[in-house]
């Protein structure tokens, strides 16, 4: 056991805690399998897969959080593979994936493009926020990023919907959120 009596403590990582969606499927993530982030922010779902053993790509168009992504794999010990796309432009040729992670993100015109980016057998594991948010005061307030009850699972159609949720979710302190989730999978 170190001494922490002598020198300075060691770093304290800040890592913002993965989806309770993600770590209540966390037996879908196996190690050695391909998985993909999209808009991935600092990386905290990405991060968690790779910990889980996963061989991981994670996208987003934010340099800056990319950076905090990359330190925070350095110091857990993991390796991510972090790339700079902006997915609202055209995306780079991905191989297909075993695991395709979206979270809090959604742009329904590139649902084609999300599930050809999942490999046949293989899952979607998505959750955004509900129009439901709204009444809560804070998160995303544009139609565009809300999802209206029971649109998420037909906008996964044709992937099979194995499991999915809309909900009033209790996260930090006092805070609620209200977000749909699915894991579906490729056919």
């Amino acid at each position: 056991m170190p001494d922490l009596t002598r020198g300075a403590p060691p770093p304290v990582l800040y890592l913002p805690r993965p989806s309770t969606w993600l770590t209540w499927h966390d037996y879908l993530i196996r190690p050695g399998m391909r998985v993909l982030d999209l808009a991935c922010g600092e990386g905290r779902h990405a991060l968690k897969a790779a910990q889980w053993g996963a061989s991981v790509v994670a996208l987003d168009d934010d340099d800056t959080k990319l950076e905090t992504g990359r330190e925070a794999a350095s110091r857990l010990g993991v390796e991510v593979d972090f790339r700079s796309v902006d997915l609202t432009g055209e995306w780079p040729d991905l191989e297909d994936f075993e695991v395709v992670l979206l979270f809090n993100y959604l742009d329904r015109a590139r649902m084609e493009d999300v599930q050809r980016a999942v490999a046949t057998g293989g899952l979607l594991m998505m959750e955004t926020y509900l129009d439901w948010q709204r009444a809560l005061g804070w998160g995303p307030t544009s139609d565009d990023h809300l999802l209206q009850p029971g649109e998420l699972a037909r906008l996964v159609s044709p992937l099979e919907v194995l499991h999915g949720r809309e909900v009033f979710e209790p996260i930090e302190g006092n805070k609620v959120r209200a977000v749909a989730s699915i894991v579906a999978q490729k056919l």
